[in-house]
């Protein structure tokens, strides 16, 4: 395999690679560690791609797995989440300004969930993967990852609601 052939199997999910591991990871710079890592044992496992069904699946539990190890380690510890990735030209400062308070929220809440629910909804609602693939990629039966997302969507959901209606009556 050569590596403009590596390059176009890999490059078109290079940044949801990075996109999970900020998630579990928090930093930036971390995400960006592993991001690298991932490519690299990929890199070097090139000739075995071909026998993979579906690379990007393979990776992202590559990404999975990696973050974890790196999380055990306690290397990543005190890392602090920002939410950077949304933004519309088409709306005024006042509405700018809800909008990334609604962003840093959830972001937030996000960040309070169980591991588990947090990988999901990260995988689903924020890759846009089917529930089938996370199945895949975690190890897990397609009614756990439904029930996760679904109990991970309320509390978003309600917690969200609580602190945008707290001290309204």
């Amino acid at each position: 395999m050569t590596q403009t052939e590596f390059l176009n199997i890999v490059m078109p999910f290079k940044d949801k690679v990075f996109r999970v591991a900020k998630r579990l990871l928090i930093s930036t710079e971390e995400a960006e560690d592993a991001t690298q890592e991932i490519l690299l044992k990929l890199w070097k496992n090139k000739k075995k791609m071909q026998e993979y069904k579906n690379v990007e699946a393979f990776s992202m539990t590559m990404t999975k797995n990696f973050c974890f190890d790196k999380l055990k380690s306690k290397q990543a510890q005190n890392l602090k989440i920002v939410h950077s990735n949304y933004e519309d030209g088409n709306t005024s400062l006042q509405k700018q300004v809800e909008l990334n308070d609604s962003v840093n929220w959830v972001g937030r809440i996000i960040e309070d969930l169980p591991e588990q629910q947090r990988l999901i909804v990260q995988l689903r609602d924020i890759e846009e993967y089917d529930l089938d693939e996370i199945a895949k990629m975690l190890d897990m039966n397609n009614t756990a990852v439904r029930v996760n997302l679904s109990r991970a969507r309320k509390t978003i959901r309600e917690k969200l609601t609580n602190t945008h209606n707290y001290g309204i009556k």
